[in-house]
């Protein structure tokens, strides 16, 4: 497709997408089989029954905003970025240390410092989905008549931290940070189908004096559930009007999925499956046939066809979805940056990493509210340079593991720096890596100033 630009015919980009990617995470974790003890829960509570190894989590020392300054500084630097070519900037978070000023506008200090304060964007909000929404943000920029030849950076971030009970095992932290642009090396496929319903299912209230959400763990998976089929309905309907044929799980070489824990990533493949089962039951002769009579509100949480699909999928998982968890069982819930740190995962897994040019990747981003969507990215070109750059397993391997009682002291800290105007920050430097951002004061105005520990 063409577009005119005063009087002057124009191509418009194809295949927008990935460019380059990048991860920042806390130096510090705490050991979910450790964790089980202390908490006192039956063992294997967090690590089978979750599917979980380890947890991120931040000192009061950092925010949702050091994350993003130090993760896309690191962008900039690995793949020598002119800060120049940069003219849109997209926050998804809901970690929000700001009701009004946007994370992006604290990113902006990297680019005014090299001169560029002509980038457009701001922050996408809605509980994990925001960083999906500005990624589509993004793209639908660069292949608008708005754009103007310069590249994208799509920023996901986010603290997910619970206050003490069952779900404090499913929290994690980390930041992504993607460079978006055309002719790209995981190119967005132009297929995407969503669902959106209000729902309360996770929520944080704005007169919340902690930073803690109100969460109905059992609704939530019933949304996520329901939200998942709806999509991937929508997401077949436009792929079939696309490409002139019916689609199935069978055509996706992998695929990834928002992940609160890692144990439902299994259970949401296997439910791609029971869609397809609805479509085409002769196509799954080992499947009972009463289960396309039962009303669909009736199978989002049943037990049988949750067992019925994890066997018929199970090969299928280990192959297709498996190698996007490991950054998921490392860190935890990363909110916004879970989908994002899966695909990361995929492209740095020693094991399929040499054969994925070619491949689609099937992709669900679920936030809770709830906004859902399915969509699809094809892998054109090897993604070596950005698994190296990544360098994800080297990092996690050299992260310091903190005892339990001294993440919940920690945690305790910062609940107190939600309540308290006057607190003063007492996170140790320490605790916080080498080339990161941090908070280095919290002024009386509540104004907070970052400086990076080199």
């Amino acid at each position: 497709m063409n577009g005119s630009e005063n009087g002057v015919e124009r191509t418009l980009p194809k295949n927008v997408g990935i460019l380059a990617m990048d991860i920042y995470f806390p130096l510090i974790c705490v050991n979910q089989e450790e964790l089980e003890t202390f908490d006192g829960v039956s063992k294997g509570k967090y690590t089978i029954g979750l599917g979980q190894t380890n947890m991120a989590f931040p000192t009061d020392r950092e925010d949702v905003c050091s994350m993003s300054l130090t993760v896309v500084r690191s962008l900039m630097e690995k793949y020598n970025v002119s800060y120049q070519n940069i003219g849109r900037i997209e926050v998804g978070s809901e970690s929000l240390i700001d009701k009004s000023k946007s994370v992006k506008t604290v990113i902006m200090q990297l680019f005014t410092d090299k001169g560029n304060t002509d980038i457009e964007g701001v922050d996408s909000l809605n509980a994990c989905y925001g960083g999906t929404a500005a990624l589509f943000n993004a793209v639908n920029w660069i292949e608008s008549s708005s754009w103007d030849g310069r590249l994208a950076i799509v920023v996901a971030a986010d603290i997910a931290l619970y206050e003490r009970g069952p779900a404090r095992a499913t929290g994690g932290c980390g930041a992504i940070a993607m460079l978006i642009g055309p002719d790209a090396t995981i190119a967005l496929e132009g297929i995407k189908g969503t669902y959106m319903e209000d729902v309360y299912d996770f929520y944080k209230p704005a007169f919340l004096p902690k930073e803690y959400p109100i969460v109905d763990g059992h609704y939530s998976i019933k949304c996520y559930m329901k939200a998942l089929d709806h999509s991937y309905k929508a997401y077949r309907t436009r792929f079939e009007r696309k490409m002139g044929h019916p689609f199935t799980a069978n055509q996706a070489d992998f695929a990834i999925f928002h992940t609160p824990f890692t144990k439902i990533v299994s259970k949401a493949y296997a439910r791609l499956y029971f869609n397809d089962y609805l479509g085409n039951p002769s196509e799954f002769p080992n499947v009972p046939s009463s289960y396309k009579d039962l009303p669909l509100e009736e199978t989002f949480v049943n037990a049988e066809i949750e067992k019925t699909f994890l066997n018929e999928t199970k090969t299928k998982y280990a192959q297709r979805v498996q190698p996007s968890t490991f950054l998921s069982k490392e860190l935890g819930n990363l909110y916004c940056g879970s989908l994002y740190s899966c695909l990361l995962s995929l492209i740095s897994d020693q094991s399929v990493v040499k054969d994925l040019v070619g491949k689609r990747v099937l992709l669900y981003s679920y936030g809770s509210g709830l906004a859902a969507t399915t969509f699809s990215v094809v892998i054109r070109a090897p993604v070596h340079n950005i698994s190296e750059k990544a360098d994800i397993h080297s990092r996690i391997s050299k992260r310091v593991q903190l005892p339990p009682q001294e993440f919940t002291q920690i945690l305790d800290g910062r609940e107190l720096l939600c309540k308290d105007p006057s607190y003063t920050l007492s996170g140790s430097l320490k605790n916080v890596g080498n080339s990161t951002y941090y908070v280095e004061e919290i002024n009386e105005k509540l104004r907070r100033r970052y400086a990076f520990k080199q």
